[in-house]
C-alpha cells in the first residue's frame, strides 16, 4: 500500500527522514541491516532510483553504510548524529522563528516560556 508523501518536498528526502525516524525510535539499532531498496520499493510503491537517492543522503552523512553484497546497515553513532542534526534544525527553524515572532508581538522570553509551560501543564499554580 502506498504511503502519503508531502508533495512540497522531494520524496527522496522524505525517505531519508523516515529511515532516520526508524533509527531514532529504535526500529533499527547500530549495525542493523535496513530494509532493501527492492523491499522498500515494493512496500511503498516508489521508484527504486528514488529510494537509492534517499539512501545516498544517509550514506553521505555517515548514518548508514553499504556492506558489499549484503545491503545497507546503520552506522555506529548514527542516532547521535541524527539527533544533533535535528536539534540544530529545530533551533534554527523553530526556536529562532518563534522568538522573532514573539518579539514582533511584544512578548518577552519569559512570556514564551510560560506559554510552553501552560501547554505542557506545568504552569505555576
Amino acid at each position: 500500500m502506498p504511503i502519503p508523501f508531502d508533495e512540497s518536498r522531494p520524496i527522496f528526502q522524505q525517505i531519508a527522514e523516515r529511515i532516520e525516524d526508524d533509527i531514532l525510535n529504535g526500529t533499527y539499532a547500530e549495525e542493523d541491516q535496513i530494509i532493501s531498496t527492492t523491499q522498500f520499493s515494493r512496500i511503498f510503491q516508489i521508484n527504486p532510483a528514488t529510494i537509492v537517492k534517499g539512501f545516498g543522503l544517509l550514506v553521505n552523512e555517515d548514518i548508514i553504510y553499504k556492506k558489499r553484497g549484503l545491503g545497507m546497515y546503520v552506522a555506529v553513532g548514527a542516532k547521535e548524529k541524527i539527533m544533533a542534526k535535528r536539534r540544530e534544525r529545530f533551533y534554527s527553524d523553530l526556536v529562532v522563528k518563534l522568538l522573532e515572532e514573539a518579539e514582533k508581538l511584544g512578548m518577552t522570553t519569559e512570556d514564551v516560556i510560560e506559554m510552553i509551560k501552560r501547554e505542557k501543564g506545568e504552569q505555576r499554580k
